[in-house]
């Protein structure tokens, strides 16, 4: 394997995905400094919306208890246009976000960041980098305004839309800001709308959002005109927003929050500049319609963090880091796409393309297309990292390269208990999971199995799923002899699963080779030629 660096990481910016970036290099073995030119954390709202993938990965980091307290489950997204109800998005468990305002979600971090040993070292900025071949040279000022300069491996600018990082590389921030101006407003309110759930009214004048706070209070989004005063804007302005834009009957008082802003669709030209990165808002920024913000922000550090980790540990190579940016930038498409999309009709002009706007929206919500379909993706469970070579993802033992795991209910022999798969696979290795239901494993399957946990133990740990007893055991190379096959045609499947929970390799159990070489191109001391002996 490449050899170990001695340098800490980076990271610059203490916000949700900062703070999941530091978290996760700590309890994967990374020394990590975390800085942010902040005094404090901000007590500002901010991000609301927590989909069901987010949380999953908060409680990996240890935030499950500030999920519990602190987080308010949302029933539905509801529709109007002109007042008149048009349809809905219903959440079922399974996909169920929660509201937790940011500062709820940055708390949650900074326990799990402590609890992992870490800190954030507070008003600290970057003022400068400069590459080398093994490290980034950069300079810092502390709370003492005197610059110094240290040595990191690698460098995480996670500091949100303005990023220093994005600057000093001259990484340009292509894309446009939308012409209107747009007023939030958090504000106890007075009127017949549930709590919990989010409203959406579209009128010719505009759009209004409101959404329930965890705290009783109720936060409201919506467009205003262009030659608004953003730095004088009132609460009686937005009541007037309000009157015109919602159903009517609805007052606002006793304000902790009162902004105008503009809302924007960018992304940073790249995201990796040699050993300095870019994720969350310092690569790409878009409309808060869909609630994803933070959330891609969070699934950028955690995609980022497993592979720096391995990479800076020694345990693959500097190729590990390639993928980040095509994986990613997958997701980031996608998600501007779909936020501009849904901003736009928000907003539509023409009487007639609001006619068909409605239409739609009444169909899907009548044949629950948008539950079924558009939810899940939201959720963050539909998201299948493509291979950048093209062609049809492997499909092996009912898994695909590329998607999630699956979270169909197994008995955790190790746990003894019964949970979903994808909860009761770790995180801090891959794990190469034997996927029979009682069908003998091919010879060569057996030795490249035995072989792969031999060679890369550090790397990964062997299970054993049996889909006939719906039971994860551990893996045992040596002995995976199951019992014969109850039904014709299940064949064994060797399932690489990595460690943010997707699939890296998925092929029949007489295809080792494959899996072999994907371990081979990992490992940065391991050759492809090397599988030929163990097959």
């Amino acid at each position: 394997m490449s050899t170990a660096s001695p340098y800490p990481v980076l990271v610059v910016g203490a916000g949700p995905v900062g703070l999941t970036a530091a978290t996760e290099l700590l309890r994967r073995g990374v020394s990590v400094r975390c800085v942010d030119r902040a005094a404090a954390p901000s007590p500002l709202s901010k991000a609301l919306l927590v989909w069901p993938r987010t949380l999953e990965i908060l409680r990996r980091l240890g935030g499950g208890n500030h999920i519990a307290e602190r987080a308010m489950p949302l029933r539905a997204f509801r529709y109007y246009s002109s007042g008149a109800p048009v349809g809905s998005l219903e959440f079922r468990p399974v996909d169920q976000p929660v509201i937790m305002p940011q500062p709820d979600v940055e708390a949650a971090l900074l326990d799990s960041l402590g609890q992992a040993g870490g800190a954030v070292e507070w008003s600290t900025r970057l003022l400068g980098l400069e590459q080398h071949r093994d490290r980034v040279t950069a300079t810092l000022t502390g709370p003492d305004g005197e610059p110094y300069t240290a040595d990191f491996a690698y460098l995480v600018g996670a500091d949100g839309a303005g990023s220093t990082v994005r600057e000093l590389l001259g990484i340009t921030f292509e894309g446009l800001t939308y012409p209107n101006t747009f007023v939030v407003a958090d504000a106890e309110m007075e009127g017949d709308l549930a709590h919990d759930d989010s409203h959406y009214f579209c009128s010719p004048r505009g759009v209004l959002v409101t959404c329930g706070l965890p705290n009783g209070r109720f936060r409201v989004f919506t467009s205003a005109p262009p030659d608004l005063p953003r730095e004088e804007v009132t609460l009686d302005q937005v009541q007037q927003l309000v009157d015109e834009r919602g159903p009517g009957g609805l007052t606002l008082r006793n304000p902790t929050w009162v902004s105008a802003f503009s809302v924007h669709a960018r992304h940073a030209e790249r995201t990796r500049e040699g050993r300095v990165f870019l994720v969350g808002d310092a690569a790409h920024i878009h409309s808060p319609a869909g609630g994803q913000g933070l959330n891609t922000g969070v699934g950028d550090a955690y995609n980022l963090s497993w592979k720096l980790a391995l990479a800076h540990r020694g345990l693959a190579g500097e190729q590990v880091l390639d993928s980040v940016r095509t994986e990613r930038g997958q997701v980031a498409e996608a998600i501007v796409k779909q936020a501009d999309l849904q901003t736009r009709a928000w907003m539509l002009p023409k009487p007639a393309q609001r006619a068909v706007r409605d239409a739609l929206l009444r169909a899907a919500s009548a044949v629950r297309l948008g539950d079924l379909w558009y939810v899940p993706w939201l959720a963050g469970f539909r998201t299948v990292y493509r291979d950048p070579a093209g062609g049809r993802p492997q499909r092996a033992g009912g898994f695909t390269a590329g998607a999630l795991v699956g979270d169909r209910e197994v008995w955790d022999v190790r746990a003894s208990r019964r949970s979903g798969l994808r909860q009761a696979l770790g995180d801090l290795r891959h794990t190469l999971l034997v996927v029979a239901e009682g069908g003998a494993l091919p010879a060569a399957a057996r030795r490249a199995v035995q072989s792969a946990a031999d060679r890369y133990g550090e790397l990964l740990e062997v299970r054993v799923l049996d889909t006939a007893e719906a039971e994860l055991r551990d893996g045992r190379p040596a002995e995976l002899r199951p019992r014969q096959a109850r039904r014709r045609g299940r064949q064994p499947a060797l399932v690489l699963v990595r460690p943010d929970q997707h699939v890296a390799v998925a092929v029949p159990a007489d295809r080792p080779g494959v899996l072999l070489d994907h371990l081979a191109a990992l490992g940065a001391g391991a050759r492809a030629a090397e599988r030929t002996a163990l097959v």
